[in-house]
């Protein structure tokens, strides 16, 4: 039986306030009221800034037993080194996120920038840096990577390929791992664009039939609006029938 994990990209949204946090509510007491709703979170604010184990911790200690998180790399690694001697960073990286989270930590997202463009040498030294002990998930924003060979190459190494709804690039579902990944960014207006039934039933179908999949992450990053919020509730409530 397929394990849905269904959340948003990220919790700590002023706007949220009102719309979906009380407006009485501390921001301290914004994740474990998130975690009543929704049952995993990716953490975006390690892409800003490297994250602690004691940060992490506190942030495990907030939510119930079930919930878990995705962890985001920093851009020091994927934007300004472009893995390219980054044997330290990524060591404090998966140290912190082990530590930090441990049981409630589903994988490790590596968002790559749009002028990043397919190589067989930086495809290598991607794949080269991965901590197998982890979930390894690759976003990529530059279309050349979606190509037979970085498939076929993730497979071989048991990385999950990102799946993205993303202005301009494929949206199509490619799983590489027993763990799939998706990522609803909002078509066409980033951020913004809320989703139309259809098409999350048809993202959900597709990993559902899949017989490698056993476990689906399916994280909305149209957080402007509600629109995260309603469609990570409506494919809930659908991926549970």
């Amino acid at each position: 039986m397929m394990d849905w994990k269904i959340g948003c990209s990220g919790f700590a949204y002023k706007d949220w306030q009102g719309l979906f946090y009380p407006y009485d509510l501390v921001q301290a007491d914004w994740l474990p009221y998130y975690a009543r709703f929704f049952d995993t979170v990716e953490l975006n604010v390690s892409f800003y800034k490297f994250p602690t184990a004691r940060f992490l911790k506190n942030l495990y200690n907030k939510v119930p037993e079930d919930f878990s998180f995705i962890l985001k790399a920093p851009r020091e690694i994927t934007h300004t080194r472009q893995f390219v001697e980054v044997n330290q960073q990524l060591e404090q990286l998966y140290a912190a996120a082990g530590e930090g989270l441990s049981d409630k930590l589903k994988g490790i997202l590596f968002q790559l920038p749009p002028s990043y463009d397919y190589t067989e040498e930086r495809l290598d030294m991607i794949l080269d840096n991965m901590d197998t002990g982890f979930t390894n998930i690759l976003e990529f924003r530059h279309r050349s990577w979606w190509n037979k060979r970085v498939i076929a190459s993730l497979k071989q190494r048991s990385v999950t390929f990102c799946g993205v709804s993303f202005p301009g690039l494929p949206d199509d579902v490619v799983v590489s791992n027993a763990v799939a990944y998706y990522r609803f960014h909002g078509v066409p207006k980033l951020y913004y664009s809320m989703y139309e039934q259809g098409f999350l039933r048809n993202v959900a179908d597709t990993l559902q039939k899949d017989p490698v999949v056993g476990q689906a992450l399916l994280l909305f990053n149209n957080t402007a609006t509600r629109a995260a919020l309603e469609n990570a509730s409506f494919l809930q409530e659908y991926a549970a029938f």
